[in-house]
C-alpha cells in the first residue's frame, strides 16, 4: 500500500503516523501542505494530529483551505481512502468530509491520557482487524475533541452503521460517546483518538496496530 501523509505548519504527529504506516508495511510518502498534488498511485491519504496554523478561526479550518486539502477532497471523491486523527479528523470535518464539528471539550481543559473505546463495527478497512464489541486503548491529546452534530445527523451516522469507535467514559462531551466516524462510502475515516501513539509496547501498548495492519489487509486483498 502507498500512502501520504500530509504535514501542515504545526502537525506534530505526522512522524508517528509514518512510523505507525511503514511498521504495518507501507510504503509513505510526506507531503507539504502547499503542494496541489499528491505522489502517484496512492492509496490513503493520513491527515496527522497536532495544531495545524496554530489552530486560528477554528481548528483546522485554515488547513483545509491549503492546496493540499482540494487534492485530499478529490482522492476521497474518487473512493479512494482517508484517515484523520485529532486535527486532522478536524480538517476533515472543515472540508466536508465528514458530517458534524469539534467543538472545545465540556470541561474547558485540554486532555492528554489513554482511554478505552469500544469498537463499534468492523464494517470498514479501518475496523477490520477488530471484532465489533472489542474495548482498544488509545492515548488522546486534544483541546477540541468535543464531536457535535445535529439531531437528523447523528440518527443517520447510527442508522447507517458509521460510529467506528466510542468512548467507554467520555472525556471530552461528545454527543453519543462518539470518538470515531465513517463517511458513507466507509473509505474515510476521523477519530480523535490516537491508534499511531499505540503501536509500539515501549509507548504503552499496542492496540492501535490492528487498525493499521488491518486496513493494509483490506487494501492488499480488494
Amino acid at each position: 500500500m502507498r500512502a501520504a501523509v500530509v504535514v501542515f505548519p504545526g502537525s506534530n504527529c505526522d512522524r508517528d503516523m509514518a512510523v505507525a504506516l511503514k511498521a504495518a508495511g507501507a510504503d509513505v510518502s510526506m507531503v507539504w501542505h502547499k503542494d496541489a498534488t499528491l505522489p502517484d498511485n496512492i492509496d490513503l491519504i493520513a491527515v496527522p494530529g497536532g495544531f495545524s496554523f496554530g489552530d486560528y478561526l477554528r481548528c483546522g479550518a485554515i488547513a483545509a483551505q491549503s492546496p493540499i486539502s482540494k487534492a485530499v477532497v478529490a482522492h476521497a471523491n474518487r473512493g479512494g481512502y482517508v484517515l484523520g486523527v485529532c486535527n486532522g479528523f478536524q480538517v476533515l470535518t472543515e472540508t466536508g468530509l465528514l458530517p458534524g464539528a469539534l467543538m472545545r471539550n465540556s470541561n474547558l481543559k485540554f486532555i492528554c491520557k489513554s482511554v478505552d473505546l469500544k469498537v463499534e463495527t468492523s464494517n470498514s478497512a479501518f475496523t477490520a482487524g477488530y471484532s465489533a464489541g472489542d474495548v482498544v486503548s488509545y492515548p488522546v491529546a486534544h483541546h477540541d475533541g468535543n464531536y457535535s452534530i445535529d439531531a437528523e445527523g447523528l440518527k443517520q451516522i447510527e442508522a447507517e452503521d458509521r460510529v467506528a469507535f466510542r468512548y467507554v467514559e467520555n472525556p471530552n462531551g461528545s454527543v453519543a460517546d462518539i470518538a470515531g466516524v465513517l463517511s458513507e462510502n466507509r473509505r474515510v475515516l476521523g477519530m480523535m483518538p490516537h491508534p499511531e501513539r499505540a503501536v509500539d509496547q515501549g509507548h504503552g501498548g499496542i492496540d492501535g496496530q490492528a487498525l493499521f495492519r488491518g486496513l493494509l489487509d483490506q487494501m492488499a486483498s480488494a
